[in-house]
């Protein structure tokens, strides 16, 4: 056993921001909502569903996660959220048309209906597919922040909350690279001020969370938070950051796949990816702009896992493909395609197809209240700047600038439970096992 870490009690409210009330938002809060009527199982959710393994296996100790760290409970949450449309959560969770109305959205219609946005940071020219109205309007970048900040306030004084958390669910911007804007807060607080382009929405609510001392979680890929000044600043004022991207469907099998294929040493010389989907986020990444932003996302992972430095003979030479389409029948509904070409002994070829047909939200929503409890317990517990051990939720995890990030699930999940192992004063797992076989005196 060593130290157990301090970490403040969850007590009071806890306020969630979600910048997006979609499809996303709007079933992660009618889920919790019903959890909390005991009328919905949150599957998905480790922090609700999952249990962690302390000690020997021999032991028989692997308490509920939610039993074992002082996670805040769903009781406390309190939401508020931005959004370009005006629809409250009762309707933008009946216009997403993810969730039963009968079953799931008129059990808490009085709950939902109070839910109703605040209007957005929003400038057309970084997610034009986009054409809601419900926005603070052409009033300049500082003018934004200082918006922002101002709900952040308003909304902890009206609910009256005792800590804060924001998430980022909404669509994702145009492709954005660090540039000489991103490098210092100096340098952003005058690009700010000349109103420049490298300033997206999505950076003006992260800087505005970090200025009012709030973690910011991104599920989008969007630069975000993901920059040296942002990163700097979270740091030095201990306020838990991390993102980028909901890892949901197609990217989650790939970090299942493809560290297979390593543990294996078997060949890659193809991996074609293609998906539909009909929500407000496939219409977004129907522009190729905004594609670009994704695409750069899902592209990383099979590089990072595979590392074809280390072994360019059976991964130096992958062609790898993702496409996404707008297809609006499907609506939240992906569906994902893979072909996979593989080489074994000898380069003999062989294949794998997969094909997922998975629930977009679904999958998200306990991705996203994993996040928000996970971050408010590390800002409990002291832990500044970038979180990298919440990986395991994000296609393109943030590290700290010249690592890798790790994509394999697995080793996401081991740095995860060890991190919360480390957290309570309980010994690491390494599976190594020999203490079951080594005789003892």
């Amino acid at each position: 056993m060593s130290e157990t870490r301090s970490i403040a009690p969850a007590e009071g409210k806890l306020g969630v921001l979600t910048v997006g009330l979609g499809a996303v938002a709007s079933t992660l809060i009618a889920g919790v909502e019903l959890a909390k009527r005991g009328q919905g199982l949150l599957a998905g959710s480790m922090t609700q569903m999952g249990t962690i393994r302390l000690g020997k296996r021999t032991d028989g100790r692997s308490p509920l996660i939610k039993d074992f760290v002082p996670l805040a409970r769903l009781e406390d949450i309190e939401w508020g959220a931005w959004d370009v449309f005006p629809d409250d959560a009762y309707v933008a969770a009946s216009r997403a048309g993810v969730l039963e109305q009968g079953k799931h959205i008129e059990a808490i219609a009085e709950t939902l209906r109070e839910i109703r946005p605040m209007k957005a940071a929003f400038e057309r020219k970084y997610a034009r597919n986009l054409t809601g109205e419900h926005t603070m309007g052409e009033i300049g970048k500082r003018a934004m922040l200082n918006g922002i900040r101002a709900d952040i306030n308003r909304f902890r004084d009206e609910k009256k909350v005792d800590r804060l958390v924001m998430i980022w669910c909404a669509s994702t911007e145009v492709f954005i690279e660090p540039g000489p804007d991103h490098q210092t807060i100096e340098s952003f607080e005058k690009a700010i001020d000349a109103n420049s382009d490298q300033v997206a929405p999505s950076m003006l609510y992260a800087y505005a969370a970090l200025l009012e001392g709030v973690p910011f979680a991104n599920g989008s890929p969007n630069l975000a938070v993901d920059m040296p000044c942002l990163r700097e600043y979270a740091t030095k004022h201990n306020i838990p950051i991390s993102g980028k991207d909901f890892k949901t469907g197609q990217t989650l099998m790939k970090t299942v796949l493809a560290p297979m294929l390593k543990a294996r040493q078997l060949g890659l010389s193809g991996w074609y990816s293609t998906n539909i989907l009909g929500n407000r986020d496939g219409e977004v990444l129907d522009a190729p702009e905004n594609f670009k932003t994704k695409e750069e996302s899902k592209l990383g992972v099979l590089e990072d896992i595979l590392r074809p430095d280390l072994n360019p003979e059976l991964y130096g030479n992958v062609f790898h493909k993702v496409q996404i389409n707008y297809y609006p029948p499907r609506g939240d509904n992906k569906e994902g395609w893979d072909n996979i070409d593989i080489t074994g002994w000898l380069e003999y070829p062989m294949q794998i197809k997969v094909n997922f047909l998975c629930r977009d939200s679904i999958l998200a929503a306990p991705l996203a209240l994993d996040l928000i409890l996970y971050s408010d317990l590390a800002q409990r517990a002291g832990l500044g700047g970038i979180q990298e051990w919440l990986s395991f939720y994000y296609k393109s995890p943030q590290v700290a600038p010249g690592l890798y990030p790790e994509h394999d699930l697995f080793i996401q999940l081991a740095k995860l439970k060890n991190t919360l192992r480390w957290m309570m004063g309980e010994d690491q797992i390494t599976h190594l096992g020999r203490e079951y076989y080594d005789e003892t005196d």
